[in-house]
């Protein structure tokens, strides 16, 4: 039986989940991440698995509807566009503007403009607007003639980082005298008050700028660090898999993103002119920042990750890919695939044992097999 290749996997995947919303479950803020999850997959080498995840996928929780669109957005015209940032009720509009961009001009041409328009939102839907965006960027880079189907996912993506556009206050300056490590090291971290929870959370996320440390965080950096930015993110997921590790006791799933942002940002990074680079990296520090203060206590332990994880008896990725497979759950997969790559550019034991520790963490949904 022959393979199933990554574009023939990804097309099935991005054609059966196209009817499901941008959310799902009670309530709202619960992306959908079905194409991400499915792309990931592929992205492993895992193509021939990728029809039962998505059939799994689509049945383990209801998904919302897409919001119908109401009145279109010119993109000439910043007035009209500029306050839909942010509404979910105009996620419709913003499918329909990036739809028609995308017809009307390269991919790559409607990214580089709208790239530095949504940026200051990256915090959207737990930074899952840019996540989507960059594996629908990924799959797109690795065609030779993008299909319809690729290019809807694209609009999708930007569609929901525009409609859940979340403005983060203050400024990243990169002024400072620290690297990525001891600004980390540096940053207080504040007792939840009562109980913890979502609703907890979300409050602190909320209102960043209250918590002790915020503003000075955003200053710390030293400004060589923008300089390298490939080599800071590089720096980021290893950091971030680090305090991943040392917080067992914080919601499993938040602070994965403090790895697979700035992994997906590498993957966009080369369709971008160089002139983005910088504000790209601050705005990951900026939602790095935030994320560390919003769900972390205390350091925990975060100064002796990267020995815990040279010490711990970590099986192999290859192992760990099929790990995940088996596991199921889409954070565990896109953590995985996000870990592997960056692994593979600088190698460093904390990303396999923050994989290792996230399929330990977090509940396994295993998919039944298509007959």
């Amino acid at each position: 039986m022959p393979a199933v290749t990554y574009r023939d996997a990804l097309g099935e995947a991005l054609e059966r989940l196209d009817d499901l919303g941008y959310e799902r479950g009670a309530g709202a803020g619960l992306a959908n991440h079905g194409p991400m999850g499915a792309e990931a997959l592929a992205a492993l080498g895992h193509g021939a698995e990728v029809a039962a995840w998505v059939e799994g996928y689509r049945t383990a929780m209801p998904h919302h509807e897409v919001p119908e669109a109401r009145f279109a957005l010119d993109p000439a015209d910043e007035s009209s566009w500029r306050p839909a940032l942010g509404d979910f009720s105009r996620a419709g509009d913003w499918e329909q503007l990036f739809a028609r961009e995308l017809a009307g001009a390269p991919w790559r041409e409607v990214l580089v403009r709208w790239w530095p328009r949504l940026l200051p939102g990256m915090l959207a839907g737990l930074t899952h607007g840019l996540i989507r965006t960059a594996h629908a960027v990924r799959s797109l880079a690795a065609a030779e003639e993008p299909t319809d189907r690729q290019l809807i996912e694209l609009a999708r993506g930007m569609a929901y980082w525009a409609a859940r556009f979340a403005h983060l206050p203050g400024e990243v300056r990169m002024t400072g005298t620290y690297d990525l490590a001891a600004a980390i090291a540096a940053m207080p971290r504040t007792p939840y008050e009562g109980k913890h929870g979502r609703a907890a959370a979300g409050a602190r996320l909320a209102g960043p700028a209250r918590l002790p440390g915020y503003t000075e965080a955003l200053g710390a950096l030293d400004p060589a660090a923008a300089e390298r930015p490939q080599w800071l993110l590089a720096e980021m997921t290893t950091e971030f898999a680090g305090v991943y590790l040392g917080h067992p006791e914080v919601f499993p799933v938040p602070l994965i993103h403090g790895v697979t942002a700035p992994a997906a940002v590498r993957l966009v990074l080369p369709h971008l002119p160089e002139s983005l680079y910088r504000p790209t990296v601050a705005a990951l520090w900026h939602v790095h920042a935030t994320l560390l203060l919003t769900f972390t206590e205390h350091r925990g332990g975060e100064a002796e990750a990267a020995r815990v994880a040279a010490e711990t008896d970590v099986p192999p990725f290859d192992e760990l890919v099929a790990r995940a497979v088996e596991h199921g759950d889409e954070h565990v997969i896109k953590f995985t695939e996000a870990a592997r790559r960056e692994h593979a550019l600088r190698p460093d034991p904390r990303y396999a044992a923050a994989v290792l520790a996230a399929q330990g963490r977090i509940k396994p949904r295993r998919l039944r097999r298509a007959a």
